[in-house]
């Protein structure tokens, strides 16, 4: 049996409240200051109606990815498989915003999961030679 190891919990959990807190901010801080400073825009442009639903719908998707990982971690059977999976889709995301935006989103969204996703392939290995 496939098992994720102490180190990799801790980081996947901490990827957990990562994006819990964007969740946060995005739905029920749109226009604060600590939004405004986050995500370094402006907080005029982040009270206008438009900024503020898609602000809001991006929250619900980064909340989504704190449920997968919640479950993956408490309830599912292919731990290390959906983890995997999932990690790497928070990098990609992660290098993509650094790519197109900001180098700092990928070090602000990407350092944690790297960290995961590095202690998961170091389970992984380990898990081989048992």
């Amino acid at each position: 049996m496939k098992k994720i190891g102490n180190l990799t919990r801790f980081f996947s959990s901490l990827v957990v409240l990562e994006f819990l807190y964007i969740f946060y901010l995005e739905t029920m801080m749109t226009a604060s200051e600590t939004a405004s400073r986050v995500f370094a825009i402006p907080i005029e442009v982040l009270k206008t109606d438009t900024v503020q639903l898609l602000f809001q719908n991006q929250g619900v998707y980064n909340l989504m990815i704190a449920v997968v990982l919640v479950y993956t971690l408490v309830f599912s059977k292919n731990k290390v498989e959906l983890l995997f999976v999932t990690l790497i889709y928070i990098l990609v995301v992660a290098l993509y915003g650094g790519w197109t935006s900001d180098i700092s989103i990928f070090f602000k969204q990407g350092s944690v999961p790297l960290l995961a996703t590095l202690s998961l392939v170091y389970d992984i290995a380990k898990n081989r030679k048992d």
